[in-house]
C-alpha cells in the first residue's frame, strides 16, 4: 500500500507525462501560435489609439450624396471607387483617394484646386465649384473608403490660441525653404511651386500640413504637434496683418527689401544723371 505522501507525487508525474505528450502533438505549435496572435490582436485593439475617421459623424445620406457628386465630378480621373486611374503608358490620370481622408478632400475642393479642368504639373487655386454642404458630402464619401486625416475642429485652427513668436521659429525651420520666410511662396522644380499663404484660411493651412498636397511633405502630429501647427497659423495670420509702410509689400520681407529697392533705384538715377552730364559735356 502506497503512503499518502507518494500519491501527490504520482499524480504530478502522470500530469507532467500528459502535458509532455501534448507538447509533442503536431498541432501544439499551431495552437500556441493562434493563441499568441489572438492575445496580441486583442491587446492592440484595446491599447492602440483610434484613427481619426470622419465617417463617425457622417450620416449614410451624406455619404450617398457625396458618392453621387463624386461619380459626376471626380470619377473620370479618380475612378468610381476612388481607386485612381492609370493609363496604359503609365501616366497617372488621377491618384488613388483611398485613405487620404476627409481633410484632403476639404482642402483640395475647398480651395478650388479640384476638380481640375485638365491634368497639369500642379493644381492651381481657383474659384470653388461646390458649396459647403457638397464639399462636406464629398469629404464624407472619400473618408468612408478608408481611415484618414479628418477635418480639424475650429478650436484647433484658432490663431488667437497660438504663440506667434514660436510659430515664426517653427515656420522658418520647416516651411520657409519653399514658402519664403513670410509665406509668400516660391518656385520649385518640374513646373511646380509653393503657393502664397496670404489669404488662406486657417483650416486649409492646417489641412495642408496634415495631408501634404502637391509637392508638400506631410507634417503629421508626430512631426509637428497640433499646438505647433496652431502656432504656425498664428504667425502667418500676424504677418498678413502687418502694414506696408512703403506702400508695396515687396515680398513682405520688411525694410531690408524696401531699402534695397530704393538703393537700386537711387543708383540707377545717379548713373543716368552722370551719363547725361557726360554726354552734354562732350557735345559742348
Amino acid at each position: 500500500m502506497k503512503s499518502p505522501s507518494s500519491r501527490p507525487a504520482g499524480r504530478r508525474s502522470r500530469l507532467s507525462r500528459a502535458l509532455s505528450s501534448r507538447r509533442r502533438h503536431p498541432l501544439a505549435a499551431i495552437a500556441v501560435l493562434v493563441a499568441v496572435l489572438f492575445t496580441c490582436g486583442g491587446a492592440y485593439a484595446a491599447l492602440a489609439p483610434s484613427a481619426s475617421v470622419s465617417t463617425d459623424a457622417a450620416s449614410s445620406t451624406q455619404i450617398d450624396d457625396g458618392k453621387k457628386l463624386f461619380a459626376v465630378g471626380c470619377a473620370s480621373c479618380h475612378g468610381l471607387g476612388g481607386e485612381g486611374i492609370v493609363k496604359e503608358d503609365g501616366t497617372v490620370l488621377g491618384p488613388s483617394l483611398i485613405g487620404v481622408g476627409a481633410a484632403a478632400v476639404d482642402f483640395q475642393v475647398g480651395t478650388g484646386r479640384m476638380p481640375m479642368a485638365a491634368p497639369n504639373a500642379q493644381a492651381e487655386r481657383k474659384p470653388v465649384a461646390y458649396n459647403d454642404e457638397q464639399i462636406a458630402a464629398l469629404s464624407a464619401y472619400v473618408a468612408s473608403l478608408a481611415p484618414g486625416p479628418d477635418v480639424p475642429d475650429e478650436e484647433d485652427v484658432d490663431p488667437s490660441a497660438g504663440d506667434v513668436a514660436r510659430g515664426g521659429e517653427l515656420f522658418r525651420a520647416n516651411c520657409a525653404q519653399c514658402h519664403n520666410t513670410t509665406g509668400q511662396g516660391g518656385a520649385l522644380s518640374m513646373g511646380q511651386y509653393a503657393p502664397s499663404l496670404t489669404g488662406v484660411s486657417p483650416k486649409h493651412i492646417y489641412e495642408a500640413m496634415i495631408t501634404g498636397p502637391q509637392a508638400m511633405p506631410v507634417f503629421n502630429d508626430e512631426t509637428i504637434p497640433a499646438q505647433d501647427k496652431q502656432d504656425i497659423i498664428a504667425f502667418l495670420k500676424s504677418v498678413e496683418e502687418e502694414p506696408n509702410p512703403g506702400g508695396l509689400g515687396i515680398g513682405r520681407a520688411g525694410p531690408v527689401a524696401e531699402g534695397l529697392w530704393a538703393w537700386l533705384i537711387g543708383i540707377g538715377v545717379l548713373i543716368g544723371m552722370a551719363t547725361w552730364i557726360v554726354t552734354r559735356s562732350s557735345k559742348s
